[in-house]
């Protein structure tokens, strides 16, 4: 079971991300995209229009396959610390 600090830090890093307004890197984006997918145990295809969009989703993916729930979260709250608010 998660913790629930990790859950609740997990749910503020997203809401920030929701919230941003400036471009982000698109390998920061592809980044986040895997860790949500994986901490949210979202198992559903890439949406988007543009095959090759959904491509780069699909690596990023693949990638990111062999890390747990709590992982991906930790690496989400991280990246967003990191690259995103620069903390």
């Amino acid at each position: 079971m998660i913790d629930e600090q990790l859950k609740k830090a997990f749910d503020q890093a997203v809401d920030f991300v929701n919230r941003y307004t400036h471009p982000l890197p698109a390998d920061t984006l592809l980044k986040l995209y895997a860790y949500y997918k994986i901490a949210t145990k979202n198992d559903r295809n890439p949406g988007s229009k543009t095959p090759l969009i959904n491509a780069f989703k699909a690596n990023a993916l693949i990638q990111a396959q062999n890390i747990s729930v709590e992982e991906a979260m930790k690496s989400y709250i991280a990246l967003v610390d990191n690259e995103i608010k620069g903390v």
